[in-house]
C-alpha cells in the first residue's frame, strides 16, 4: 500500500487530486470543529449568565437556551420525516411495474407541493389553530402567528414544518394502494381532499388544542402517529383502491391468480430502508424537546427493536408458509414494526416494542391476506401495513404503556399530568378503552369520507384512466413516455428507436 501511495505521488494528476481531497476534508472538519466549539461557548455563556442572574431573569435565560436547542432539533427531525419521500417513491417504484414507475415518481413529487401550499393555508389551522374540540381556526396562511408554537419552545415555522412533513406522508400513503390505474387529474385531487381537509381535522382531535379524543377523561394517546398519520392514510388508501378496481389483468388468489410482481425489488428495499432512517424524525421527533434526552433514546431504541422484530418475525412467517424467502414480505414486515410502534413508543419498554412489532408482522401478513381475499388490489401493501398495523399500535398503548413515564414537555419529561398505564402493567382497562375509542371512531369516519371524496372523483370521470390508456402505459398516455428508456432492453442488431411500441414491450 505504501509503495503504491509513493509511486501514484510520482503522477501529477494523482498529487492534485490527493492534496484537493485532504484539503477538502480539513477544510470540513475544520468548519465542523469551529461550529461545534462556537456552540459550546454560545450555550456555555449562556449557561453562565443564568447563574449569575438567576436572581433576575431566570425565566428569560430558561426560554433563551431552551428555544434554540428545541428548534435546532425540531428542524433536524423534520428534515429527516421529509427524506421519507425519497422512500415512498422508491418503495412504490419498486413494487409498481415498469410502464407505471414515471406516474409514482410524479404523483409523489407533485403531491408533496400540493400538501405545502394547502397546509400552508388551511391545513395547519384547522389542525393546530385555537377552536374548540372538532376543528381548529386559527393561523390560516400562517397570518398572527407568535415566536413559538405553544409552550412547546419551538418556532413557530419550524414547528410548521415539522407537522406539513407529516401531513405530506399520510397523503403520500394513500397513493400506495391506487398505482398503475389512477388519472394524473384524480390524484391531484383526493390529495388536496386529504391534506387540506381530512387529515388535518382529524389530527385536531387528536393534537390539537382542546382536542376531545385528547381530552376525554383517559385521554387517547397517539404519540406520533399510528392513528392521525397511519390509519388515517391506510384507510384512505383502502377507500381509493375500492373505488377504482383492480388494475387490469390482476386476478386474485381466490379466482386462482396470485400478485402482479413488482419489477424492482432493489429500489423497493432501499426505498424502505431510507423510510426505516427516517422514522428516526418521524418518533424521535414527536417528543419536540432536544431537552427530553432520556426520552429520546427510549424512543429510538423502542423504534429499532419493533422494526427488528417485525423484520424477523414476517420473514420467519412467510417462510413456514410458502418455504420461501420473501423479500417484498420481509420490507412490509419491518414496515408494519415501525408504524405499529409509532404511536405507544414513548410509553413502552424495549421488550413492550419487540413484542409489538412481532405482532405486528403477523398482522400484516395476515391483514395482506384478507385484502386480497374481499378482492381489493394494494399492489404495495399500503392497506395492511399502514391502516391495519396503525390500528395494532393505537391499541397496544392500552396494553403495554409501563405507567412508568409521562408527556413530553419542553424541558424534558412532565409527570404533573400523570403517567400512561397499559392493561399489562396495572393499569386497567381505561387507557385501552379509549384507546379503542380513538381508534373506531377514526376508521369508520374516515371510511365514509374517503368512500364519499373518492367515489365523488370517480362521478367526475376523472379517478380512473380508461382501459385502453392502462393498456397503452399510464407513463406514456399521462407524462408522455417510459421513465426507462427502450434502447436499454435491447442488446443488439442496431440502435433502437424510441416508441410507444418499443416503450411497451418493456412490459411485456
Amino acid at each position: 500500500m505504501i509503495r503504491r501511495f509513493v509511486e501514484g505521488m510520482k503522477q501529477r494528476d494523482s498529487r492534485r487530486f490527493f492534496f484537493t481531497y485532504l484539503g477538502g476534508k480539513m477544510a470540513g472538519t475544520s468548519l465542523v470543529l469551529v461550529g461545534m466549539l462556537g456552540l459550546a461557548w454560545y450555550f456555555g455563556a449562556h449557561a453562565g449568565a443564568q447563574t449569575t442572574e438567576v436572581a433576575q431573569t431566570p425565566v428569560e435565560t430558561l426560554t433563551n437556551v431552551v428555544n434554540p436547542l428545541n428548534t435546532v432539533w425540531v428542524l433536524v427531525t423534520a428534515f429527516l420525516v421529509f427524506f421519507m419521500q425519497a422512500g415512498f417513491m422508491m418503495l412504490e417504484a419498486g413494487f409498481a411495474r415498469t410502464r407505471e414507475t414515471g406516474n409514482v415518481l410524479m404523483e409523489c413529487i407533485v403531491d408533496t407541493a400540493m400538501c405545502g401550499i394547502f397546509f400552508w393555508a388551511i391545513g395547519f389551522a384547522f389542525m393546530f389553530g385555537e377552536g374548540n374540540g372538532w376543528i381548529g381556526h386559527q393561523y390560516f396562511f400562517l397570518s398572527d402567528a407568535p415566536a413559538t408554537y405553544g409552550t412547546t419552545g419551538v418556532a413557530f415555522l419550524a414547528f410548521w414544518l415539522f407537522q406539513f412533513a407529516f401531513a405530506d406522508t399520510a397523503s403520500t400513503i394513500v397513493s400506495g394502494a391506487m398505482v398503475g390505474r389512477t388519472a394524473f387529474k384524480g390524484d391531484l385531487l383526493y390529495s388536496i381532499g386529504v391534506s387540506a381537509f381530512i387529515y388535518p381535522i382529524v389530527g385536531h382531535w387528536i393534537w390539537g388544542p382542546g382536542g376531545w379524543l385528547a381530552t376525554m377523561d383517559t385521554p387517547f394517546r397517539d404519540f406520533a402517529g399510528s392513528t392521525v398519520v397511519h390509519t388515517v392514510g391506510g384507510v384512505l388508501a383502502l377507500t381509493g383502491a375500492i373505488a377504482l378496481g383492480p388494475r387490469l389483468g390482476r386476478k386474485f388468489k381466490r379466482d386462482g391468480g396470485s400478485f402482479m410482481v413488482g419489477h424492482d425489488m432493489t429500489i423497493a428495499a432501499v426505498g424502505g430502508v431510507i423510510l426505516w432512517f427516517g422514522w428516526y424524525g418521524f418518533n424521535p421527533g414527536s417528543t419536540l424537546s432536544a431537552m427530553d434526552l432520556e426520552g429520546i433514546g427510549r424512543v429510538a431504541a423502542n423504534t429499532t427493536l419493533a422494526a427488528c422484530a417485525g423484520c424477523l418475525v414476517a420473514l420467519a412467517f412467510m417462510y413456514f408458509r410458502t418455504k420461501k424467502w420473501d423479500p417484498g414480505i420481509t420490507i412490509n414486515g419491518f414496515l408494519a414494526g415501525l408504524v405499529a410502534i409509532t404511536a405507544p413508543c414513548y410509553w413502552v419498554s424495549p421488550l413492550g416494542a419487540v413484542i409489538i412489532g412481532a405482532i405486528a408482522a403477523v398482522v400484516c401478513v395476515l391483514g395482506i391476506d384478507f385484502i386480497e381475499y374481499i378482492r381489493v388490489d394494494d399492489p404495495i401493501g399500503a392497506v395492511a401495513v399502514h391502516g391495519i398495523c396503525g390500528i395494532w399500535g393505537t391499541l397496544a398503548i392500552g396494553l403495554f404503556a409501563t405507567g412508568k413515564f409521562g408527556i413530553p414537555g419542553a424541558t424534558g419529561a412532565d409527570l404533573s399530568t400523570g403517567t400512561v398505564s397499559g392493561l399489562f402493567y396495572g393499569g386497567g382497562w381505561d387507557q385501552l378503552k379509549s384507546q379503542a375509542i380513538g381508534s373506531i371512531f377514526v376508521t369508520v369516519v374516515v371510511l365514509v369520507v374517503g368512500l364519499a371524496l373518492m367515489y365523488l372523483i370517480k362521478a367526475t370521470g376523472q379517478l380512473r384512466i380508461s382501459a385502453e390508456h392502462e393498456l397503452e402505459g399510464i407513463d406514456i398516455v399521462e407524462h408522455g413516455g417510459s421513465v426507462y428508456h427502450p434502447e436499454f432492453a435491447f442488446m443488439g442488431g442496431g440502435p433502437p428507436t424510441a416508441s410507444i411500441s418499443g416503450a411497451k414491450a418493456l412490459d411485456e
